[in-house]
């Protein structure tokens, strides 16, 4: 938080130095222009790191590592310039409104590059004393909202206060700044896919609705948005349509670059499409398995933790699944059950592989696991709940699991 601290003084800072000085002197106009021409820059160069991490051609550290870099040569730029000694009283009134909004827009510039949830008093152990309480993090962003009312066309601003709602769990409030933003940038796929996102939030997690017609949209703007792409499949895959989730899941595969960490998730996600699409009428078969050989088979039952109960509701999907103990993590099978399920017996077998050669026969030791998910996405989240067994031997009967953990992080990271 210390590193955010400085990073925001010296965004304000260099902030202060490029909004205020034109504000207070006509002389001060000749080195706004060269600012602003900075600014344009620099944010055509951010502009091309998304388009490249949108592309799968960088890796997210790399993104985030070099957004970084380019944010702090703004600050370095910007912030050269001298403020005049004197200005009218009008213009120093309004220097002082927007210096007061500046705050915030080093808050949301770290909510972009940064780990959100990390301003959050939950994230910080040992309480408060080392990041913003909710109640300075809330007064900040209404302070950006209020600024936003004198200036509603920004599309940027609205941008940055539906993100911020977002880390608030504010998903009502940050669909409607989403839609702000969307008016003014209708061509903007990255910002439809993410307004999609909210809204779906906001209306009971489902993407049903609204929410989809915001993500086809993004896509006939831009078919190869990963994120409209993986929205669309998942919007797919609830409404029984496992073939076109398929086929928004693997042009995603085709996107991401090797060594992405989503590759396994999409992959799963893929594979529990396949299921369902070979399931009678295409509704997914969750009760029995097919026969299989008990040495290409794991049994058991999966229990839910007595402190988690309140937080699993009868609808949530519940998947299980098999990966090696020691190998790749993809999944070896996996099975999709309810919450209203719980404790539910399952069997795992050859037949619920993913490939061939990732089959339950093929590894000696494997862990089964249980992930409860409010989203139904076959990828983890941070909110799902979530149990692994030890490892055991494939041909094993009697397993037990209990799903005691709430990810804080996607697993894996």
């Amino acid at each position: 938080m210390t590193v955010f601290l400085v990073i925001g003084a010296l965004l304000i800072a260099g902030a202060v130095l490029f909004i205020v000085p034109p504000l207070l002197s006509r002389r001060a106009r000749a080195g706004a222009t060269r600012d602003a021409v900075n600014v344009a820059v620099y944010r055509d160069q951010l502009r091309e790191l998304e388009a490249d991490l949108r592309a799968g051609t960088l890796a997210a550290d790399q993104h985030e590592k070099a957004r970084r870099e380019i944010e702090a040569r703004l600050l370095a730029d910007v912030g050269e310039g001298e403020a005049p000694a004197q200005a009218p009283r009008r213009a120093r009134a309004a220097a002082l409104t927007l210096g007061l909004a500046v705050p915030i827009c080093a808050l949301a510039v770290y909510l972009s590059v940064g780990n959100p949830r990390a301003l959050l008093p939950q994230a910080a152990e040992g309480g408060t004393q080392h990041g913003l309480s909710a109640q300075q993090f809330e007064a900040l962003v209404s302070r950006l909202a209020a600024r936003l009312k004198e200036n509603p066309e920004d599309p940027e601003g609205w941008m940055m206060l539906a993100r911020s709602y977002a880390v608030l769990g504010r998903f009502g409030e940050a669909s409607e700044a989403y839609a702000k933003a969307a008016a003014r940038m209708p061509r903007d796929a990255q910002l439809l896919a993410d307004y999609a996102d909210a809204l779906a939030m906001a209306q009971g997690r489902t993407l049903q609705g609204e929410p989809e017609k915001i993500i086809l949209h993004a896509l006939a703007i831009d078919p190869d948005n990963v994120k409209a792409l993986l929205l669309a499949g998942t919007a797919a895959f609830n409404r029984s349509d496992p073939r076109a989730a398929i086929r928004h899941w693997e042009r995603v595969l085709g996107l991401l670059p090797k060594e992405s960490d989503m590759i396994q998730r999409v992959q799963a996600s893929i594979a529990q499409a396949r299921s369902l699409a070979g399931s009678p009428g295409g509704k997914a078969q969750v009760a029995k398995p097919a026969p299989a050989q008990g040495g290409n088979r794991v049994s058991g039952v999966v229990r839910l933790a007595p402190e988690l109960a309140g937080k699993v509701a009868p609808g949530d999907t519940v998947f299980i699944f098999a990966r090696a103990a020691e190998g790749p993590r993809m999944p070896l099978a996996v099975l999709r059950k309810r919450g209203s399920d719980l404790p539910a017996e399952f069997a795992l077998d050859d037949s619920m592989a993913m490939a061939p050669q990732m089959r339950l026969s093929a590894f000696p030791r494997v862990v089964i696991g249980a992930r409860v998910s409010k989203s139904a996405n076959a990828g983890p989240q941070p909110g799902d709940l979530q149990g692994l067994s030890a490892p055991v031997k494939v041909g094993a009967k009697s397993v037990s699991v209990v799903i005691d953990t709430e990810l804080r992080e996607p697993a894996g990271k």
